[in-house]
């Protein structure tokens, strides 16, 4: 089985329409890093999940495959 985050960072960066290279200029991120987390061949350090998940609005648990909800802001707060 093909590991969730590799699947789920190939489809946030195809859903945003972004080339690579300006998704890393906007991260800050060597384009080196990132093909290394879309193959698989690296992961993310905590702060780079963060980053991620921020930029692509997204839930650290979403990118890591632990919950299926994409999107931050239409989640609605705990009482």
């Amino acid at each position: 089985m093909k590991n969730k985050f590799i699947v789920r960072i190939h489809e946030l960066i195809c859903e945003s329409g972004k080339k690579q290279n300006a998704i890393c200029r906007e991260l800050g991120i060597s384009k080196q890093k990132l093909s290394n987390w879309k193959t698989g061949y690296t992961e993310p350090c905590l702060d780079d999940l963060m980053m991620l998940a921020l930029y692509f609005d997204v839930s650290s648990d979403y990118l890591l495959g632990l919950e299926d909800e994409t999107c931050l802001s239409s989640r609605s707060p705990k009482s």
